[in-house]
């Protein structure tokens, strides 16, 4: 029989804790090696324990939840970071996951939910929350990808033209695209070469491909 999954509790609140491991305990695949009510104790504990997985509140007194999940990476890169919180905002989920946790989800699942979870985690799969996820999703969606350094001296619309340039459009392709005439296009392709200190249009379109900027968007 495999070895049961060694989970460490942090928490600040012992009813949190004593309900978690009364559930947790119950599975004949997972055990609970330690409870900690701080972010300092936390990091202390993972240091002698080693558990396969960390639940972790994240307002905690002292070193709070983010920092005690970035420590306990640090320390122990093995350990995974369940993230179990009553909070879903901007504020938390992204520092956290930032911080090396690979699950995020909160103190309303059920606790079957919650023993998937860490099982997951610690084979290395991550679990978030639905309502985490669905933010999650929606900022991948609205995150604008970082242009190549060789390009930050092109406009917004410079970079669109070099962009349709290098997926072999003429002119007027491009003028019709982008709903342009076709002479300001020819200004902008203009503009292109010189800021890149390129000859000719081919030459441009080479560049964009080697340095990345055809992968945008």
């Amino acid at each position: 029989m495999a070895e049961p999954i060694t989970i460490l509790l942090v928490d600040d609140h012992s009813i949190v804790r004593q309900g978690a491991r009364a559930f947790l305990e119950a599975q004949p695949d997972l055990h609970v090696v330690g409870e900690a009510e701080s972010g300092e104790e936390a990091v202390r504990m993972v240091q002698d324990l080693i558990p396969d997985v960390v639940l972790m509140d994240l307002v905690l007194p002292g070193m709070n939840g983010i920092e005690a999940t970035r420590a306990v990476k640090d320390l122990s890169p093995r350990s995974q970071v369940v993230v179990l919180t009553s909070f879903y905002d901007d504020d938390y989920i992204f520092p956290a996951l930032r911080a090396g946790a690979i699950s995020y989800t909160l103190k309303d699942i059920h606790s079957a939910e919650l023993a998937e979870i860490v099982r997951k985690a610690a084979a290395g799969e991550s679990s978030l929350h639905p309502r985490v996820a669905a933010r999650v999703i929606q900022e991948v969606r609205e995150a604008r990808p970082p242009v190549p350094a060789a390009f930050v001296d092109l406009t917004e619309r410079e970079l669109e033209v070099l962009h349709l340039i290098a997926e072999g459009c003429s002119n007027a392709a491009i003028a019709e695209k982008l709903v342009l005439s076709e002479k300001t296009v020819k200004g902008h392709v203009s503009n292109i070469l010189s800021k890149l200190h390129m000859a000719d249009r081919t030459q441009a379109a080479v560049f964009a491909w080697q340095e990345g900027l055809i992968n945008r968007g």
